[in-house]
């Protein structure tokens, strides 16, 4: 062993250790492992940072601000709302579900797609009567296993495809990962859903995460084109049950109808007062395709005689963009000056550029209208507008705001053009026109042009340690490689462990990445574990797209501890679980994923 190998494993064996205490955050961790291998001469001082501009970063950025765009225009909501069975029993539903999660991380961040449907799984979980970790658990693996099945479901994958790029066979292409993982895939949720959701423990979550801010009272436009329209009120209110929200009162002509016939049928135009709870009110205009009556721009009469220069601030918030409007819930403390007061008489349309969404009351209900309704102490406002007029609203009316949380109104417009773009930059990548980099990174553009994502959004939806953890990690790779230790540890690898068997090779890479990747970030082990599937292939003599994928499955498939991905450490409370709980799934789906992927790699990528 040289000196140069000697300091790289001493450095490896660190930051693994380091990964494992898990006492400072993964991108520190990996930081401080390249400026190490910068001191001690590992890495070239020029090349210390160019793994921040490696494809792979690139493209898990970008895929980042794509998802958050889907998020954001309620396109993933929509899908859900359809795709997944009403009234179903457990099985179906965890079937449902589970598989729902594994085609959207299939396509966007699988940390997104988890964060999508974990209201739902929760909904579900309460409805059936089921402890929410029997349901959180599912779901959380399910969006892991469709992670690996396309180059951009999960970091790993295009950290093994720039590996490859590298050799003479260039990188994988956007569905070479299809081959092995979409049948992985459908078997792990198959095991999931048929006999895997009874393995996990029943636990009872002791507290509520998120504060309880009650039910929101809303105003809702029925549209021209909107499903509602034809319908009769208890057929609208058998829809809405299924995202526990009622219908309390309607507008029809100006006139308020507190206790509406139930067999009135509903017209365009129509103004629904719904009480729904706050993550319910993007489900609840989706399914009816309504739209907030507060939301619309047309000044409300009773603000006509507003001042000229407040008339003036007005048409010049209208000019700017709706990308910069925020949702945010007020609380009205006992000294507010909103106390007895309305929206009306503060005018707060024209002199904050605000609308009142919905107003949330712990006692009786108002049957007045939102805009006429006297404001109470304890009254919750969700209200829409600039971050900036928000805080001066909230600031001269002594509001206190609440945290942020999952409250989302969703727009069609833009859902149905955030995922055109979506499936073309998928199919520009997958057919070759373009680089996935590029692909995405042209998808990203047309979001920011197109106001998909707001520009004041678009840094906060990357991910950004897990972006400094690739830009750091690539570099340490490649000194893994030219100092020969890569190559060390595949001779080991292979005379002491496989016997020069490339089959048995190829177990042990899988097994030994799959390992290391329950403990430690899944893309620094794909970082790690490349350089020496690459060694072993090339001392073997045999094909490396084997050893390759087998690195990519393994690094994807961590379930038996809460910290090997970030979708297990998400679950871990508010499904109530220990540490120790994940072995009972995560160990059977683990010898699966061998058993079932081993073979195909062999079928597919013959050595």
């Amino acid at each position: 062993m040289t000196q140069e190998q000697g300091l790289i494993f001493a450095i490896l064996v660190a930051t693994m250790g380091l990964f494992l205490w898990g006492r400072w955050r993964h991108d520190i961790v990996a930081l401080g492992a390249l400026l190490a291998c910068v001191i001690t001469g590992l890495v070239p001082d020029q090349q210390a940072f160019i793994g921040f501009g490696h494809p792979a970063v690139i493209t898990v950025a970008c895929v980042l601000v794509l998802s958050f765009g889907l998020q954001r225009t309620g396109a993933v909501d929509a899908m859900a709302q359809r795709i997944l069975p009403v009234d179903a029993g457990p099985m179906l539903s965890i079937a449902a579900l589970t598989s729902l999660g594994a085609l959207l991380s299939a396509f966007m961040n699988n940390v997104g797609a988890l964060a999508l449907l974990m209201p739902i799984a929760l909904k579900i979980a309460s409805k059936q009567e089921l402890p929410p970790g029997r349901l959180l658990m599912p779901l959380a693996f399910g969006t892991i296993l469709g992670g690996m099945t396309t180059l951009i479901g999960t970091p790993p994958n295009l950290i093994v495809s720039s590996f490859r790029a590298e050799t003479d066979a260039g990188p994988f292409a956007m569905f070479d990962f299809s081959l092995v993982g979409v049948a992985v895939a459908l078997a792990g949720v198959l095991f999931i859903s048929l006999i895997g959701w009874r393995l996990v423990p029943r636990r009872e979550v002791a507290g509520v995460a998120s504060f309880d801010t009650g039910t929101y009272i809303t105003e809702a436009r029925v549209k021209q084109d909107a499903n509602a329209v034809g319908k009769s009120l208890r057929e609208v209110e058998q829809l809405l049950e299924e995202a526990d929200a009622q219908v309390v009162g309607m507008v029809r002509n100006k006139l308020r109808l507190s206790a509406p016939n139930p067999r009135r049928v509903l017209q365009a135009d129509d103004v629904l007062v719904i009480e729904a709870e706050p993550e319910s009110l993007g489900e609840v205009l989706s399914t009816l395709g309504l739209t907030l009556e507060a939301a619309k721009q047309a000044a409300d009469d009773e603000d006509a005689d507003a001042g000229t220069a407040e008339k003036t601030k007005t048409e010049e918030k209208k000019d700017s963009s709706d990308d910069e409007r925020v949702l945010q819930e007020l609380l009205v403390r006992r000294d507010s000056r909103l106390v007895s007061q309305t929206a009306s008489d503060i005018h707060l349309r024209h002199r904050y550029s605000i609308n009142l969404l919905a107003i949330s009351r712990q006692s009786h209900r108002s049957i007045k209208r939102l805009r006429s309704t006297q404001l109470e102490q304890g009254d919750v406002l969700l209200v829409q507008g600039e971050a900036g007029d928000i805080a001066d609203f909230a600031n001269d009316f002594e509001c206190v705001p609440l945290a942020d949380r999952s409250i989302s109104i969703p727009n069609p417009t833009q859902a149905g053009f955030a995922v055109s773009v979506m499936l073309l930059a998928v199919a520009l990548a997958a057919f070759g026109v373009l680089s996935a980099a590029v692909a995405f990174a042209a998808g990203m553009l047309v979001f920011m042009v197109a106001r998909v994502v707001p520009l004041r959004l678009l840094y906060e939806s990357i991910d950004w340690p897990v972006i400094v953890l690739l830009g750091a990690m690539i570099p340490i790779a490649g000194a893994m490689s030219e100092s020969g230790a890569a190559d060390l540890l595949a001779r080991l690898l292979m005379e002491h462990l496989a016997q020069g068997n490339p089959v048995v090779v190829l177990t042990l890479l899988l097994v030994v990445t799959m390992t290391l990747s329950d403990f430690m970030n899944n893309a620094a082990t794909a970082a790690v574990m490349c350089p020496i599937a690459l060694s072993a292939a090339s001392q073997l003599g045999v094909n490396p797209d084997a050893l390759l994928m087998a690195v990519a499955i393994g690094a994807s498939c961590s379930f038996l501890t809460p910290i090997g991905h970030q979708n297990n450490t998400l679950i871990l409370s508010p499904g109530g679980f220990r540490f120790g709980d994940y072995w009972r799934l995560g160990l059977p789906m683990e010898i699966l994923v061998v058993a079932i992927s081993v073979p195909l790699l062999l079928l597919v990528w013959p050595l």
